[in-house]
């Protein structure tokens, strides 16, 4: 099999802030539509249980899409994969735009998280396979690590702002300009790949055994919100979705030419850093969500307000991840500056347990951004460099959408699990009496204390799954050294 060398020079940069904005466009759009969901509802009309379609139609496609998505840029070349889900993320977005009704804007959502998925699976794996050479590649993971981290509280941001000054059509219509830029630069900087060909990983029945249930299972843990985790429903969609996975794993254990290789779950820091991933993720869903609502409907702040609130995260995000994470992982290791981290994330969540009805700024929410925003400044370099630590050209694509795959499971399992709980919570304390405003923040103080309990169980398995084995130490160091010294150097 074929492998096209990696561009060279200046180009190759120039590729990674091409393949940047593209990845930062997707992750954009889970926190930019949550800020205008108000809107949304009111504009078109849609009941409670309507209004989650719009996040959840986009997470079922792009959660479920993702890992075969990742795959296929292996097969067929990444560089294909992702400028046609540019296009039909692009394309989707502007009718999503334009939507007049309910039906057409869920419609394309579904389709925007086809295009998303498709988009998002093989940046990582491009990037990587764009740096072969250790030094140059811990400088773009840095990079990437950042648009990661701080696309979320962009996006806030972002649709505080347009939603208040413009209207919710523009949180849509914004990344048309955006896309189409970043499609035309992406073939022109990014040079194609053959990919190994489908011969080596041609197994329909495992593509629709994983893509249906991976869809179903997020599905399921959405509809959870609706008809409990304890009904029929649920557990027999659960139990299908079970069902569905573990036939496509036997399915790739036992073919010939299998399309996901098991060998890739097989590295103890690749299995962990995707579990950690998870549970990160679900936590932090209680922070990106959660205290977005508690601002704006139990401290009245605007859109625009909520917005400048969450300022500091980025921008303390892109401080920590460019300027030190590396230099501290190559003197203390990506475990314990992951174990950092994620301890960081906890104590942010358990001071959101204690978020009063009425307190300033400066007291209350800030310190919590910024203890949110140094915490994913230095989790995720540490993590995304682990879950590709043993990417080979052949499946980077596919350790990429791995990666994709839990952060978004991790999405669906705490928007799921930490809006049932809030929203039983806060109907309890109304029915006992309770005004509108401190029967919410009952509800979301529920909601941070499971966030919280989500990072302390990511911190635990961060501590017992990525031990660095004996005799490891050495080459380890020195490998984190080269990452920390190019860093260090490009900051």
């Amino acid at each position: 099999m074929t492998h096209d060398a990696p561009p060279s020079g200046r180009l190759r940069w120039l590729a990674l802030v091409v393949l940047c904005a593209g990845g930062l466009l997707i992750i954009l759009d889970g926190s930019i539509v949550t800020v205008a969901l108000p809107t949304i509802q009111r504009d078109l009309g849609f009941s409670r249980s309507g209004l989650a379609w719009v996040v959840n139609a986009y997470l079922i496609t792009f959660a479920g899409m993702l890992l075969l998505s990742g795959r296929l840029g292996d097969l067929i070349g990444r560089r294909r994969i992702f400028l046609s889900g540019l296009a039909v993320f692009t394309i989707s977005s502007l009718i999503c735009g334009l939507s007049a009704d309910q039906a057409m804007l869920i419609t394309f959502r579904f389709i925007q998280g086809i295009g998303g998925a498709m988009t998002a699976a093989v940046v990582l794996g491009m990037v990587v396979t764009m740096f072969p050479d250790a030094q140059e590649r811990a400088k773009a993971i840095a990079v990437y690590s950042f648009v990661q981290a701080s696309g979320a509280s962009i996006g806030v941001i972002a649709g505080g702002v347009l939603t208040q000054d413009i209207n919710w059509h523009w949180i849509f219509i914004v990344n048309v300009p955006i896309g189409a830029v970043a499609g035309v630069l992406a073939m022109r900087l990014i040079q194609s790949d053959r990919g190994i060909g489908l011969r080596e990983g041609v197994d329909v029945l495992g593509a629709i055994l994983v893509t249906a249930g991976l869809m179903l299972a997020v599905y399921t843990i959405a509809e959870a919100a609706i008809y409990g985790w304890g009904s029929g429903r649920t557990l027999g969609l659960g139990a299908v979705a079970a069902v569905l996975l573990v036939g496509f794993f036997l399915r790739q254990a036992t073919t010939e030419k299998p399309l996901i290789p098991l060998r890739i779950f097989r590295s103890r820091p690749v299995s962990g850093a995707n579990i950690i991933m998870v549970l990160m993720v679900a936590g932090l869903f209680g922070f990106q969500f959660f205290c977005a609502l508690y601002m704006q409907r139990v401290l009245s702040y605007s859109p625009v307000q909520t917005s400048l609130a969450f300022l500091p995260g980025p921008v303390l995000i892109a401080v920590v991840s460019l300027g030190f994470a590396a230099r501290l992982i190559g003197r203390f290791g990506a475990r314990s500056v992951v174990l950092v981290g994620l301890a960081l994330f906890a104590v942010a969540m358990l001071l959101l347990t204690r978020a009063p009805l009425h307190g300033a700024y400066i007291v209350g929410v800030g310190p919590v951004v910024v203890l949110i925003g140094i915490g994913g400044g230095l989790v995720m370099p540490g993590l995304m460099g682990l879950a590709m630590s043993t990417a080979t050209p052949s499946d980077s694509g596919l350790a990429s959408g791995l990666i994709n795959t839990t952060q978004q499971a991790g999405g669906a399992l705490g928007l799921a699990v930490l809006a049932t709980l809030a929203a039983s919570r806060t109907r309890d304390l109304l029915a006992g009496g309770a005004a509108a405003k401190p029967a919410l923040n009952g509800g979301y103080h529920l909601a941070f204390g499971i966030s919280a309990a989500f990072l302390i169980a990511a911190l635990v398995v961060a501590a017992l799954m990525l031990k660095q084995p004996k005799g490891s130490e050495q080459s380890g160091a020195a490998t984190a050294g080269e990452s920390a010294d190019a860093l260090s150097s490009s900051a």
